[in-house]
């Protein structure tokens, strides 16, 4: 059995995953991120040990965490979990919970989920995005997840897109996450004069309906969204790009984002499909789950 752990920034939800990958138990809890980085730790393993409890076994470990681990340190960077930063998670993890753990990006977590049995399970390469309070992704090639030397692999929403854009937490200005992630669309409204307080929601049902303010801002997204994809797409052409998020809801995505993107994609044609997830909330720890092979630990008890 394969137990996965989601640990983000308001809860921390697990599961076990069979060997055929039913669900066979999920359970959430908060996340103590006021009460500093050691609670955190215990409210994973607590968790861990009480999903064991359930399917009465030990079972293998996969953590999705956001940030990841330096490659010079061992500690957790670029981790919007600000409490995660700087400390040693994967090292004090494996010492609590006494065996080995495998550890990845969250939306490294959500690309391999959707890649093994979501929505991109046909296809040989996947890119899978991450589209919601941040922007980030995954690359994940013949079912095998690619981190990168630098575990930084599928990290888009920190190329540089408008220099001249909004300032961003890693020190630069104008990414791809300041300028099409949910928040970002928000600001952007509010910006042209639109009601601060509505939702990304509120704000595509009102383009919808022709209000000029929200078709501005709309048009604006889709295009900021076609110029940052299209510059995944000529380093990697992917087999197929997979919407995870919040934004994944929106429809216009799938019609007129993908459109923008074959505007400015290097090619006289653009053939990628642009898909909505299959898993929904539920791939980031399904992902963290499928970081083990069930071939790996098929016989682990």
């Amino acid at each position: 059995m394969r137990l996965g752990i989601d640990l983000g920034g308001t809860k921390i939800e697990g599961v076990v995953l069979g060997c055929d990958g039913d669900e066979l138990t999920r359970k959430r809890v908060p996340t103590p991120q006021a009460d500093g980085y050691d609670a955190v730790l215990h409210a994973v393993v607590q968790l861990i040990e009480q999903l064991e409890i359930e399917v009465g076994r030990q079972c293998s470990v996969g953590i999705g965490t956001p940030g990841a681990i330096s490659t010079v340190t061992g500690r957790m960077k670029n981790s919007n979990t600000l409490c995660l930063n700087e400390q040693p998670l994967f090292d004090d993890l494996q010492s609590l919970l006494n065996r080995p753990l495998r550890i990845a990006n969250d939306a490294n977590c959500f690309a391999l989920s959707e890649a093994l049995d979501g929505a991109g399970k046909d296809y040989s390469m996947v890119f899978g995005v991450i589209m919601g309070t941040g922007v980030g992704g995954g690359i994940v090639f013949n079912d095998c997840l690619h981190q990168g030397h630098q575990h930084i692999g599928g990290e888009w929403g920190h190329n540089i897109l408008e220099p001249e854009g909004p300032a961003c937490y890693c020190g630069h200005n104008g990414c791809v996450e300041t300028l099409i992630s949910g928040p970002a669309l928000v600001e952007d409204y509010r910006r042209q004069g639109g009601d601060k307080c509505l939702t990304v929601n509120e704000i595509v049902a009102l383009a919808e309906r022709g209000n000029a303010v929200a078709e501005t801002v709309i048009r604006h997204f889709l295009d900021r969204f076609g110029r940052a994809m299209a510059m995944v797409v000529n380093i990697l052409d992917p087999d197929v790009i997979v919407l995870g998020g919040g934004l994944s809801n929106v429809a216009c995505l799938y019609s007129g984002g993908r459109e923008r993107i074959a505007h400015y994609v290097f090619n006289d044609e653009f053939i990628t499909p642009v898909l909505k997830n299959v898993h929904g909330d539920s791939s980031g720890v399904r992902g963290a789950a499928q970081l083990w092979y069930p071939n790996e630990i098929g016989n682990k008890k």
